[in-house]
This record gives structure tokens, C-alpha cells and sequence, in this order.
């Protein structure tokens, strides 16, 4: 068996694929070839994308297989954690200043307000390929859940030329198939807190199929004063997380999922959060949260401490 590498971009972030093989059975021009494919549907960065094509709509468009099979998932995502998983964020993620035109100014009660009646997925409705908004304002934004989407993609198309080995990764969120040939587990890095608060990575290994992906706060937020501004929207109050998690790292049979419950979990107090993954099975997870004395820490649900190679 040889271990081959493709790289690659897409969706406006990097991707890396390492398989075993006899031969070189995927290739980057197949994967590139499906990116480019998915790109045209979900990607707020292409000109005329779906995904576009229904933002600048008044009522809504006609949708194909890759935007149906990632609305249809999070509408179940958004019943699940009620509401705190919410597609229609992206003008509020705008006016905080993490949208892709530039802003640096904070918004004002009144703003917000006005937002968040162009916001919340009761005012979508998906039906017979077919999503239709209540108001010409409402927009959708899938940067929360796509990614995990097209690693699945990724790792469906490597299954079916008969890759049984493999790492697949695009943006940070990760698909794997194991073990190695030679029997061992696939290691991923995360990364956690050492004893003193300084970042340390931790292993986990996985032997057989699964998906990782991690939302954070490290390292995408503004300064405000002495203040700290996530780049993660409450969707019900319209203003940025303000709670105690720094970073969700959640283990699922796929990456769909696992990237849906991420960010949902950020919004969670740690309790509840804790709660959440202990009652639903699909689900494992490792968090990292500033305790009341501002000190760093971390805590794991049961099955992720299985994960963990010391």
C-alpha cells in the first residue's frame, strides 16, 4: 500500500487528503472537478452560486441535491438544539463586522432589532426541493454546516473508488477512515490547555470511521475596549456569544453533524452542553471554557475520553 497527498482550495479555505492505496485511484483533478461542482451551489463567494441566487430572490428558488441535503439537515439541526443552530445569522455576523464586506463599526440596539426581523429559520420553508422565505430580507449563510457537508462528499467519493483508508480535511473539519494498513489508528491533533493555560495538543485515535470538526472563539474575534467580540451571533438576541466556551471539538459518524453541533454547542452553557451530548448517542465531545476565575480548562463527554491516546 502507498500513502498518497492531494491539496487543494475551496470555499474560500485550503483542503488536504491523505489515502492508502495500491494506486493513485483519487486524483486531484476528480476532487477539484466536485468542489468546483458544490462551489456553484452553496458558495457565497461565486457569483451566481444556488446559494446566492436565493439570497437576492423575493420568495425563494428551486434547489438541487447538495443545498436540499444540507437545509434538510439543518432544519432537523435547528429543531434539535432550538433555534440556537440558525442558518438565516449571516446579516447579524455582518453588522458585528465577521461578514465578507468590510465593517468596523458596532452596530446599535436599533440595528439589531431591525436585523432580526430578516432573521430565524421559521422563515424558511423547505419543501418538495423547494425553499421559499416569508420576507425578500431573509438570507442564508451555511458557512456552519457546509463544510462538514463536503468532507462527506469528499469521503463518499474516495469510498466509492475503493479507498478504505483515509484522512480527509477541508477547513479544519475532518473525515476519517481507518485504521492504517498496518492495523494502527489514525491520529488527530486538537488542541486543549495545558496546566498553565498555554495551548497544548492532545491525540485522539480513531480506528474506524468517524468525523471531527471544531468551532472556536480563539481565534476569530474583535477587540471592543477591554471587551472580547465572538465572531459566533446568538440568532435569538442578535448580539455575539458572551458565555464561557472557547472551543467545541465534536466526534459524529459524519461530518454533517458533527459541524452543525459545534457551533450550537458554543452557544450552550457547559452544563447544558455536558447535558446535550450525554443525550444523544450520534455525539461525543471535548470542550475547552474560561472557568469564573478566568483560568483555562477543559472537560470531555465519556466517549471522547475513549478517543484520547495519552
Amino acid at each position: 500500500m502507498n500513502q498518497y497527498k492531494i491539496t487543494g482550495l475551496a470555499q474560500g479555505t485550503d483542503y488536504h487528503i491523505m489515502y492508502y492505496a495500491a494506486d493513485s485511484l483519487a486524483t486531484k483533478s476528480g476532487i477539484d472537478s466536485l468542489l468546483n461542482e458544490i462551489d456553484l451551489s452553496m458558495s457565497l463567494y461565486k457569483k451566481g452560486s444556488l446559494i446566492n441566487q436565493f439570497n437576492s430572490s423575493t420568495k425563494g428558488a428551486k434547489l438541487d441535491t447538495y443545498l436540499n441535503a444540507v437545509l434538510k439537515r439543518s432544519f432537523e439541526i435547528n429543531r434539535d438544539t432550538k433555534g440556537i443552530f440558525d442558518i438565516t445569522v449571516a446579516p447579524l455576523v455582518q453588522a458585528w463586522g465577521f461578514g465578507p464586506a468590510e465593517n468596523n463599526r458596532e452596530p446599535v440596539a436599533e440595528e439589531i432589532k431591525t436585523i432580526l426581523k430578516c432573521t430565524g429559520m421559521e422563515k424558511l420553508k423547505l419543501e418538495n426541493n423547494m425553499l421559499t422565505k416569508s420576507s425578500p430580507c431573509v438570507n442564508i449563510d451555511l458557512n456552519g454546516i457546509a463544510q462538514g457537508y463536503i468532507v462527506d462528499l469528499i469521503a463518499n467519493c474516495l469510498t466509492k473508488k475503493g479507498i478504505k483508508s483515509f484522512v480527509a480535511e477541508l477547513g479544519g473539519e475532518i473525515r476519517i477512515a481507518g485504521p492504517k494498513p498496518d492495523g494502527t489508528a489514525m491520529k488527530i491533533g486538537i488542541e486543549g490547555p495545558g496546566k498553565d493555560g498555554t495551548p497544548v495538543i492532545r491525540h485522539i485515535a480513531v480506528s474506524n470511521s468517524g468525523a471531527i470538526t471544531t468551532s472556536g472563539n480563539y481565534r476569530k474575534f474583535h477587540q471592543s475596549g477591554r471587551k472580547t467580540i465572538s465572531h459566533l451571533i446568538d440568532p435569538k438576541t442578535g448580539y455575539p456569544l458572551d458565555n464561557e466556551m472557547i472551543s467545541v471539538t465534536v466526534y459524529a459518524q459524519d461530518a454533517i453533524t458533527a459541524d452543525g453541533y459545534d457551533n450550537a454547542l458554543m452557544g450552550m452553557h457547559l452544563d447544558d452542553a455536558l447535558k446535550f451530548v450525554a443525550n444523544r448517542k450520534y455525539l461525543e465531545a471535548y470542550f475547552v471554557y474560561r472557568k469564573k476565575d478566568g483560568s483555562i480548562a477543559d472537560t470531555l463527554s465519556n466517549g471522547f475520553k475513549q478517543l484520547i491516546k495519552n
